[in-house]
């Protein structure tokens, strides 16, 4: 997901965003420690995602 996709979206839409992908990031997370996690870099570009976000979040509060 890159940042100008983001940008565009209001701050309640972000919000939801968000809280969807934390919960896609515990069920990979809960899947990577029963081995059936079949690319663990899945997270490491959700846990990416979830931080663009949360910038866009704090950008458009200020």
């Amino acid at each position: 997901m890159k940042f100008k996709d983001i940008s565009g979206l209001k701050e309640d839409e972000l919000r939801k965003k968000s809280k969807q992908l934390r919960q896609d990031l515990f069920q990979l997370e809960v899947k990577n420690s029963l081995g059936q996690l079949g690319n663990p870099l899945e997270i490491r570009f959700l846990r990416r995602d979830v931080a663009r976000i949360e910038t866009a979040i704090r950008q458009k509060s200020n």
